[in-house]
């Protein structure tokens, strides 16, 4: 299986304990025809299934991305791209067929062309120094939008950063 590009990182003990806060990704990888990773993110938790499944879990409020690629003898015949934010307590959420409980779409598109924008979105960011798990969850929203109308989207810039570091701060 590919491993993930993002390490797990440490959050209190108190979250990782209670493991019904977390969100569970369980994905998929059999080479060259279900290739399921997370290209972003830090799962608290790491668990493998089997020989080709394995389940991550992410903490509350935390902002990962899931690529979904799938093929038979003809080709691609599956491509796809979800950023989202792990299910908070209390709050509405999305289910997906991998994730569980759910958590809050930010991104979702499908398409060759439309993931790979996605991916060079993603690219940019990490160019600037920035992990694409901190950028503002709105940035996601506003790519999502454009992609779903064919329109060019605003690249994110540190000026967007730092100011979405200090709204978060503020709790806003």
């Amino acid at each position: 299986m590919s491993p993930i590009r993002s390490e797990p990182h440490e959050v209190d003990a108190q979250t990782i304990g209670r493991e019904g806060n977390l969100t569970f990704v369980e994905l998929t990888w059999k080479e060259g025809q279900i290739e399921q990773w997370v290209r972003f993110g830090h799962p608290v938790c790491e668990e493998r299934i089997d020989h080709h499944r394995r389940r991550f879990g992410f903490a509350p409020g935390a902002v990962f991305a899931v690529n979904r690629w799938a093929a038979n003898a003809y080709g691609t015949v599956l491509s796809r791209f979800d950023i989202l934010q792990a299910a908070k307590p209390g709050t509405p959420l999305q289910t997906l067929p991998y994730l569980r409980p759910g958590g809050t779409l930010l991104l979702s598109t499908h398409g060759w062309t439309k993931v790979e924008r996605v991916l060079q979105a993603i690219d940019a960011i990490e160019a600037l120094g920035i992990d694409p798990a901190d950028a503002s969850p709105d940035h996601w929203r506003h790519l999502h939008n454009r992609l779903a109308t064919s329109q060019s989207a605003h690249s994110y810039t540190r000026l967007q950063h730092r100011a979405w570091l200090k709204r978060r701060s503020l709790g806003l």
